[in-house]
């Protein structure tokens, strides 16, 4: 299954780590530094040109979605359903 993260990045539910609201990168030093170390290796990617509301780990990558965590996390279960 997929879950549509905005834009048209789409991707795999296996994939998926965590789906986060964006302020928990402000929250804890430890999340400031995760995310600098991801966008250092060239692992960061925002969709598309809006203000990001969520962030979504997987694998892979981190991705900056326009789409709320709460819109996505509800998109996610449905799939499990």
């Amino acid at each position: 299954m997929y879950i549509h993260l905005g834009g048209d990045k789409i991707v795999r539910t296996s994939q998926l780590v965590g789906i986060f609201d964006v302020s928990i990168a402000q929250i804890s030093k430890i999340n400031q530094q995760f995310i600098e170390h991801a966008q250092k290796n060239r692992k960061v990617e925002t969709i598309g040109e809006e203000e990001p509301k969520s962030i979504v780990l997987t694998d892979e990558r981190v991705y900056y979605s326009p789409i709320s965590s709460t819109t996505l996390k509800k998109r996610a279960h449905d799939l499990d359903s």
